[in-house]
């Protein structure tokens, strides 16, 4: 079914909303001690959590009711110290029944936008860059004047630049997200045509999410370095974390095993369209990354454990702003956020058909991501926001007991009727027609 005028008025009036409500109020995680890594679905007694504090048969019983309350199919990986699990439930294709496996390539989204930090602090503190430095010092001609001059490298970073987002002029219309398919962007023109765009608020006055930040920041590289954003990210960043499965799509195909990704689009697609086949040079350094579950685990944990940047720099990067709405604050390209059972960091992506939650704790010791390849998936209510259902909870219930080794994903006073409505994330990043990101 083609996307109506009703579906974009809708889509619009979602605004910002992420795609997945996550509440989690929850006891305080089971101390653990190391244990080997177990293989994908090796369980032990059901509600028993083993030496290594991770509880695998109720993990993998929370991740099949992900399935069960209708997503395609999803992929997660647990770890408590030196322990892992690895586990997947549904499908891949709906068409075959193909069913995921673990370690299937996934396309991240805005995962990326950690990834590119890193990379800018990195040369931080080579001394090639200044955080506080306006950026039209090392972009004149992208950023010439009083806004170059005011607007700082550090205000990219964490979104407070006030910079518009470029995606609504790429992706004005339904036919546009078929008609950008195989185009490639150059992200010189994605920059222009976000600086063209209405500021979204005054430089360094508050956090306003925009992946014209991100894109600009992939161009300050190239041009401290001399390399192309990618190529200085695949060599300074995913190699030197360990990265086996993590790289930028060379074309709109993937290479490795993965699922088909599927956007309904809140209803404007029926069926669900598959999008695994695009070219996301549209989201650039800001979002085409592509990885897997375990991967994410070990980046993070690498990044925070100190192995990635110098510990000023990754003071630097947690240090945080409110994002408006939200109990979330936003770092440099990373979020904070703080559950009964501790202090947690990562970031979320979204682009058509497959989103990504990765989370970990402060000392990268207690991680989970979690991908799945059908967004979108929600009713809207009459004001044009997502409403919980029944794959929310059962994503809840998994992320929870995954960071806090309990699947209750309800807070005190929550019931079925009254279900939890918080957002546990920044905005998402790939529009819809007629919405900015």
């Amino acid at each position: 079914m083609p996307v109506t005028s009703t579906h974009r008025r809708r889509m619009r009036l979602a605004g910002t909303a992420t795609a997945v409500l996550l509440t989690l109020a929850i006891p305080t995680a089971a101390s653990a001690t190391a244990a080997p890594i177990a293989p994908a679905g090796k369980a032990t007694t059901a509600g028993a959590t083993d030496r290594s504090g991770i509880d695998r048969a109720a993990l993998k019983a929370t991740l099949k009711a992900i399935h069960d309350a209708g997503m395609y199919g999803a992929y997660s990986a647990v770890r408590n110290g030196a322990a892992g699990w690895q586990g997947a439930s549904g499908v891949a294709d709906v068409d075959t029944g193909r069913p995921t496996t673990p370690q299937m390539r996934h396309r991240i989204g805005s995962i990326t936008k950690t990834f590119t930090a890193v990379a800018v602090l990195r040369e931080v503190s080579k001394g090639h860059i200044e955080l506080d430095a306006p950026i039209g010092r090392y972009l004149p001609d992208l950023i010439p004047g009083e806004r170059g001059r005011t607007i700082t490298v550090r205000m990219l970073l964490n979104h407070t630049s006030g910079i518009g987002e470029y995606s609504g002029a790429i992706f004005a219309t339904a036919d546009s997200i078929e008609g950008n398919r195989f185009h490639q962007f150059d992200p010189r023109e994605l920059a222009r045509l976000g600086l063209k765009e209405k500021p979204l608020g005054k430089p360094g006055q508050a956090h306003h999410y925009s992946n014209t930040n991100f894109v600009l920041a992939g161009l300050l590289l190239q041009k401290v370095t001399g390399k192309s954003p990618e190529a200085y990210i695949n060599e300074h960043v995913i190699r030197k974390a360990g990265l086996r499965h993590t790289y930028f799509p060379r074309s709109a195909h993937l290479a490795g095993p993965h699922a088909k990704m599927y956007e309904a689009a809140y209803g404007g697609f029926n069926p669900p369209r598959d999008f695994s086949v695009y070219n996301l040079s549209w989201a650039g350094t800001a979002g085409s990354l592509v990885s897997t579950m375990d991967d994410l685990n070990r980046f993070y944990r690498a990044l925070l454990g100190g192995e990635l940047l110098a510990p000023a720099q990754l003071r630097q990067m947690k240090t945080t702003v409110p994002i408006e709405g939200s109990a979330v604050r936003y770092g440099l390209g990373l979020f904070e956020t703080h559950l009964p059972c501790g202090e947690f960091w990562g970031h979320d992506g979204l682009v058509l058909g497959a989103m990504t939650w990765s989370m970990s704790s402060a000392d990268g010791q207690r991680q989970m991501t979690l991908g799945f390849n059908l967004t979108r998936y929600q009713k809207l209510d009459e004001n044009g926001r997502p409403q919980y259902g029944p794959i929310d909870a059962a994503m809840n219930a998994h992320v929870t007991q995954a960071l806090c080794g309990t699947s209750d994903r309800r807070p005190p006073g929550a019931t079925d009727t009254n279900p939890p409505t918080s957002l546990l994330v920044a905005p998402q990043e790939h529009p819809l027609p007629a919405r900015h990101h």
